[in-house]
């Protein structure tokens, strides 16, 4: 071909975790940006994958999803939150939380849909709007601890608008939606026909309180797509296998999507997870542990210059670094990735539109060793 070509996404380049990742191995640095662990899974999980791979379960599944895990699914919302989605009509397997996402938004949002996301946001969620046609209506939480902007949210809901994406526990700040925001929220929407497309993938991982799923309140449960992801809870993220949730007449238009962006999720996965599931513990624990690991890092940081924001949930640590810099966060994040030796993800990327609270992403699911030997390069800025 001898001319350039068009671009669906001509503002967008290589996303930021691939792009920190990539130059904290090629620095030797200690990789505290893109959200994974860096310790395995349970072995007991890890054997049941493989047990069922040798059993034969190495075909397609069904497009939805193997059943059984499917009815472990509804068990544990229906514990945890006192819904029972029906596994047959209203529970969708899919390839990772990113995925149903994707789904979520190709499924709904046509051209000049209006879709309102809550910023700093998951960097999937607006190419995914504007690839699909719709516009991305930006409103920016409430820093610096990252609340609700009730009088913002209200302000921007036009005709126009589709659907709203929020997170909660929230991808990047660790702030957490509370009781209070979630009965707002289903007043602000009754009357209206605008769908709540709901990011939970950190359900099992909170501090502070229980979580609130759009699944406990029933108005905003008849509107919504609620997504989680097995990834994030049995330190399986390699896995991609993550589930949506959502009424029948929703969850047809969400699967017409599904069957031709993957079809099927990996079959022994599936029933790997499903097995695992019979013990409620193995995600009852999780919160835990993570904990843990939040507050040796934060006890850790106390030996550094850099200010730490509240963590209520995720496995993140936001941390102000106006006492050592005043550089715009990418710039500070490539240098002390290069420099100091440890990686993150400047907080300014989960913008639409780039904006500097001088915060760095700090990912803390990683061994206490791993931890204790970034501290100690952080410490010496």
């Amino acid at each position: 071909m001898n001319q350039a070509v068009p671009s669906k996404l001509p503002h967008i380049g290589t996303t930021i975790f691939t792009v920190m990742s990539a130059l904290a191995a090629e620095c030797g640095a200690i990789n505290l940006s893109q959200g994974f662990p860096d310790f395995g899974t349970d072995e007991h999980l890890a054997a049941l994958a493989y047990a069922y791979m040798k059993k034969g379960m190495n075909q397609y599944a069904p497009m939805p999803g193997i059943m059984p895990l499917r009815e472990r699914i509804a068990a544990k919302t229906e514990a945890l939150y006192g819904y029972s989605p029906h596994p047959e009509t209203e529970i969708t397997i899919t390839s990772g939380a990113t995925e149903a996402l994707y789904a979520a938004i190709a499924a709904f949002v046509t051209q000049g849909d209006e879709v309102i996301v809550l910023e700093p946001c998951y960097d999937s969620y607006m190419p995914a709007i504007e690839l699909n046609g719709g516009k991305v209506i930006g409103v920016p939480l409430i820093a610096p601890h990252f609340e609700l902007n009730r009088v913002a949210l209200a302000a921007a809901i036009t005709p126009c608008t589709r659907a709203i994406i929020i997170n909660s526990p929230h991808n990047p700040t660790g702030a957490i939606m509370s009781q209070a925001d979630m009965l707002w929220l289903e007043n602000l929407l009754s009357n209206t026909d605008i769908i709540l497309i709901s990011d939970e993938v950190y359900e099992h991982i909170i501090f502070a309180g229980t979580h609130e799923s759009v699944l406990k309140y029933p108005r905003l449960a008849e509107r919504s797509v609620v997504i989680s992801s097995f990834g994030k809870t049995f330190h399986i993220t390699g896995w991609k296998v993550g589930y949506a949730i959502a009424p029948a007449p929703l969850m047809r238009e969400f699967r017409k999507v599904h069957q031709f962006l993957t079809f099927s999720t990996a079959t022994p996965l599936q029933y790997a997870i499903a097995e695992y599931l019979q013990q409620p513990e193995r995600y009852l624990e999780v919160s835990s542990f993570y904990k843990q690991k939040r507050d040796t890092f934060c006890q850790l940081m106390q030996a550094t210059r850099f200010s730490l924001m509240p963590c209520k949930g995720t496995y993140f640590q936001l941390a102000n670094y106006s006492a050592i810099s005043s550089e715009p966060d990418t710039t500070f994040a490539i240098w002390l990735t290069k420099e100091i030796g440890v990686a993150t993800v400047p907080v300014s990327v989960f913008y639409r539109l780039p904006k500097q609270e001088h915060f760095l992403r700090f990912c803390f699911a990683k061994t206490d060793e791993t931890l204790e030997r970034a501290v100690e390069r952080l410490a010496k800025l």
